[in-house]
C-alpha cells in the first residue's frame, strides 16, 4: 500500500523510525504550525515596536530597520493567515525559504544593519527549531550550519572594516553556532520522540477502537441472550438474541429500557439484584412470561462486570440461553448418534441383502407353482425396497460419492416440474392448494430427474405442512435469466420460522417435531449440491387471489447446460414418477 497512514498499521509490530513523517492533515502539525506562525508574529510586532522606539529617541538613526521590521511583520501575518499548514519535508524547499529563509534573511540583515549594544543572534534559535520540529534532522542541521556561516561571515566582514581583535567575535560566532547545531539535534529528537509517542497513542487507541468492535460485533452475532443490567435495573445494553428472548416490542425497539417495566422480567430482576448484592456469580432456570399464557423457559447465568467491593457503579451481565434450542440441540445430537447407527446397520445389511436377492433369483427358476411364484416376487419387490433405502441411507452418510453432475441428464424445467406437482396432488389431494407459474419460454436443466423430484416432493410435503388450505396457499414458480442459472421456487402462507429453527433448517437429523426425522430438507441440500445448485429460505410475498401474503420460500436454483440454446426440448426424456420416495 503506498498510503503512508498504513505504514506502520497497528498490526506492525515493527520499531518506529528515529523521524517519522507526520501526515498533512494530522491535528498535531496543525497545531505545532500554528504555535511558531503566533511565535513568528508576535517576534514580528516586538521588532516593529523595538525599533520604533528606538527610532523616535534617536537611539538608531538607520530608518531601514524599521521598514525590515515592518515588512516582516507583514510577512509573517500573512504566513499566519494564508499559508496551509504542511511539513518542511527533508532538504532545502518552496515551504522552507517562504518561512525558515525568510527568518534567517530579515535577522541575518538586522544584524549587519545593528548599531549600539543590540544583539540579534539569539533571534536565530527560532528558525533553527522550526526546521528541527517540521522537518528533518537534515535540514535542521542545514539551517544551524548556515545561521552559522552567516555569523562567522558578519565576525570577518567587522574585523576587516573595523581591524580590531576579532578573536573574542569569533569565539562568540563559533559558541553560538555549536549552540545552534545543538538545539537543532535536541530539537529534532524532541519533536521525533513525540511523534513516535503520537503514533503509538494512535495506534493503540486504533487498536482499542477496533477491538471494541469486534467485541461489539461479536456479541451481537451470539445465539445467546446478553444484557447488560445495573444495580437499579436499567438495560445499558442488550444484543439482538437478548431482545428476541424478552420478547416485548419495547425491548426491540427502546435503546435503552428497564427490567421493571414488564412483570414478566422480574425473575431476570430479582437474579440481577441477587448478584449485585451478593458479590457472586448464580446460575438458575427462570421463566419470561409474554402476555398471560406465553412463556419462555430460559437458563440465565449472571457475572459482575465490576469486583464487589470497589466503590463503583457495579454492573451485572446476564447470559440468557433458550431451553428450547438447548433441547433441540439434545435431540439433534440424539438423532445425529442414531444416524451414525443406522449407516452402520446399512452397512452390514447389505451383504446379507445381497445374498437373500440372489438366492431368491435361483429359487424363482426351480419354482414352477403360480402361488409360489407370487411370493418370490413379493420377496424380489420388497428386497429392491430394501437395498434402495439401504443406498439412500449410505449416500445420506457421504459414504458413496456423487456422480458427476456434468454427466447428469439434462431435462426439460417446465414439463418435469408440471408432471412432479400434477402427480404430487392426485397423490395429496392438494390440487385447490396448488398455483404454479412457469416461465416462459422452457429452459433446459442439468439435473437428474429422480433427483428433482424428492427435492420437490420434500419441499412440497413440508410447505403441506404448514401451508392453510386457502387456495394458492402453495405456489411453486420457474424463474430463468440471461445467465446459466434457472431457479425453482416453492412458496407457503405458512408462520414465520423460528430464529433458532432457521439457524439449523439443513442440518441433518434436526426437526421442530417430534414426528419427523429431520432429514428431508438435508437430503435436498445434499442432492442440490451434488448436481451444483443451491438451496436457499427466506420471507418473501405472494399474490393470493387479490392480497398480497408473505409467506416461507425455498429457492432451488439450478444449472443449465451451455448448449442449452440447442438443444430440443422434445427430445428430452420425460421425467420418471413414482408413488413413494423409495
Amino acid at each position: 500500500m503506498n498510503n503512508p497512514h498504513f505504514a506502520n498499521s497497528w498490526f506492525d509490530h515493527a520499531v518506529l523510525e528515529p523521524t517519522p513523517d507526520i501526515p498533512e492533515d494530522s491535528d498535531e502539525l496543525t497545531r505545532m504550525w500554528q504555535g511558531f506562525m503566533s511565535a513568528r508574529l508576535t517576534l514580528g510586532l516586538v521588532l516593529v515596536l523595538l525599533q520604533t522606539v528606538l527610532f523616535a529617541t534617536g537611539t538608531s538613526q538607520n530608518r531601514w530597520l524599521v521598514a525590515i521590521s515592518t515588512a516582516y511583520f507583514a510577512g509573517t501575518l500573512a504566513a499566519r493567515l494564508f499559508i496551509k499548514p504542511r511539513p518542511l519535508g527533508h532538504t532545502f524547499n518552496r515551504v522552507w525559504g517562504v518561512v525558515v529563509g525568510m527568518d534567517v534573511l530579515v535577522f541575518s540583515i538586522l544584524q549587519l544593519l545593528q548599531s549600539g549594544a543590540v544583539n540579534y543572534t539569539p533571534l536565530f534559535a527560532l528558525p533553527i527549531l522550526l526546521a528541527s520540529v517540521l522537518g528533518s534532522l537534515r535540514l535542521a542541521l542545514g539551517t544551524a550550519a548556515w545561521v552559522t556561516m552567516l555569523l562567522l561571515g558578519n565576525t570577518l566582514w567587522t574585523y576587516l572594516h573595523v581591524h580590531a581583535d576579532a578573536a573574542p567575535y569569533f569565539v562568540q560566532a563559533a559558541l553560538s553556532g555549536v549552540g545552534y547545531f545543538v538545539i537543532a539535534l535536541l530539537g529534532n529528537q524532541l519533536a521525533s520522540r513525540l511523534a513516535s509517542e503520537a503514533q503509538r497513542a494512535q495506534r493503540s487507541q486504533q487498536a482499542t477502537h477496533i477491538q471494541r468492535r469486534v467485541n461489539a460485533l461479536v456479541i451481537e452475532s451470539l445465539p445467546d441472550g446478553v444484557l447488560v443490567v445495573d444495580d437499579r435495573g436499567s438495560v445499558r445494553t442488550a444484543n439482538p438474541a437478548a431482545r428476541q428472548l424478552l420478547g416485548s416490542p419495547h425491548a426491540m425497539q427502546a435503546s435503552v429500557f428497564d427490567l421493571k417495566d414488564e412483570s414478566g422480567w422480574r425473575p431476570l430482576l430479582d437474579l440481577t439484584r441477587m448478584t449485585i448484592g451478593t458479590g457472586q456469580n448464580h446460575e438458575e432456570y427462570v421463566t419470561i412470561w409474554h402476555g398471560d399464557h406465553v412463556q419462555r423457559r430460559v437458563h440465565a447465568r449472571t457475572r459482575l462486570a465490576t469486583p464487589h467491593g470497589v466503590h463503583t457503579e457495579s454492573l451485572c451481565v446476564l447470559f440468557l440461553q433458550d431451553q428450547r434450542e438447548m433441547e433441540a440441540r439434545m435431540r439433534t445430537e440424539k438423532l445425529a448418534s442414531m444416524g451414525r447407527l443406522s449407516t452402520a446397520v446399512a452397512h452390514e445389511i447389505r451383504n446379507p441383502l445381497a445374498a437373500i436377492a440372489q438366492a431368491n433369483a435361483l429359487l424363482e427358476e426351480d419354482i414352477s407353482d403360480p402361488r409360489l411364484r407370487q411370493l418370490t416376487t413379493m420377496v424380489g419387490q420388497n428386497t429392491k425396497r430394501l437395498a434402495k433405502i439401504v443406498d439412500d441411507i449410505l449416500n445420506i452418510a457421504r459414504v458413496q460419492p456423487h456422480e458427476d453432475p456434468m454427466g447428469a441428464a439434462a431435462v426439460s424445467l417446465n414439463a418435469c416440474v408440471h408432471h412432479i406437482c400434477s402427480e404430487w396432488c392426485a397423490q395429496s389431494a392438494s390440487q385447490h392448494q396448488l398455483r404454479m407459474h412457469l416461465c416462459e419460454p422452457d429452459v433446459v436443466v442439468r439435473f437428474d430427474p429422480e433427483h428433482l423430484r424428492r427435492v420437490l416432493v420434500n419441499l412440497l410435503d413440508n410447505a403441506r405442512r404448514y401451508a392453510s388450505q386457502q387456495m394458492g396457499a402453495i405456489q411453486v414458480r420457474t424463474v430463468t435469466d440471461d445467465s446459466l442459472r434457472a431457479t425453482v421456487d416453492v412458496w407457503s402462507d405458512g408462520a414465520p420460522l423460528d430464529p433458532s429453527i432457521q439457524r439449523h433448517l439443513f442440518e441433518p437429523f434436526f426437526s421442530s417435531e417430534s414426528r419427523s426425522s429431520g432429514l428431508g430438507l438435508y437430503i435436498c441440500r445434499e442432492l442440490c449440491e451434488g448436481h451444483r445448485a443451491t438451496i436457499s429460505y427466506q420471507r418473501s410475498e405472494r399474490t393470493m387471489g387479490n392480497t398480497t401474503t408473505t409467506g416461507n420460500e425455498f429457492a432451488v436454483t439450478l444449472q443449465r447446460p451451455r448448449s442449452s440454446e440447442n438443444a430440443s426440448l422434445a427430445d428430452l426424456p420425460t421425467t420418471p414418477w413414482q408413488t413413494s420416495l423409495y
